[in-house]
């Protein structure tokens, strides 16, 4: 019978922990839910995501960006004084369309844990490459990002090409 509580206590430890491990690392959704750009439809985005730096006329300024990390660092409750701690990131990234300066889709992320900032471009490189090229429709892409990036990860990074067959999605009606 111990041997019973034991493996219920260390499953519990361990759940607690994986929950404790991603604190700060997702954003907080009411703050920042991930929004898109409005003025980018489907067939925009097709036309434009093979063009090597796209996104680079839709990117904020600088001192936008550096201002609203100051500014939503303290809405998160993170010390001012580690602002190189943090990268001011689109949640929806600019090459999925994403909304380029809506507060609602840029967060203070982390760039140390687990689930660090460099881990999320990782998956925006990738998701965003499936989508140009026709294998994850745009919106799903969009969703999935905004709603658990990590779980986006872990689908389209972790799983390898098993999840991301060649099927090709339509292009339009």
């Amino acid at each position: 019978m111990s041997d019973c509580v034991a493996a219920f206590v260390l499953a519990t430890v361990a759940a607690c922990w994986t929950v404790a491990s991603l604190a700060g690392e997702l954003p907080d959704r009411k703050l920042t839910p991930g929004t898109i750009n409005a003025a980018i439809s489907e067939d925009q985005y097709r036309a434009q995501c093979h063009t090597k730096g796209w996104t680079r006329v839709y990117r904020p300024p600088v001192g936008f960006t550096n201002s609203l990390k100051k500014l939503q660092m303290k809405e998160y409750g993170y010390p001012l004084a580690d602002l190189r701690d943090y990268e001011e990131d689109h949640l929806v990234p600019l090459c999925l369309a994403g909304a380029p300066q809506d507060p609602a889709n840029l967060w203070p992320q982390p760039r140390f844990g687990g689930w660090s900032a460099n881990r999320k471009d990782t998956l925006e490189t990738k998701l965003c490459r499936l989508v140009c090229d026709g294998r994850v429709p745009l919106a799903e892409a969009q969703r999935e990002i905004a709603t658990d990036w990590i779980a986006a990860y872990r689908k389209y990074i972790d799983a390898g090409s098993r999840r991301t067959s060649p099927r090709k999605v339509p292009s339009g009606p």
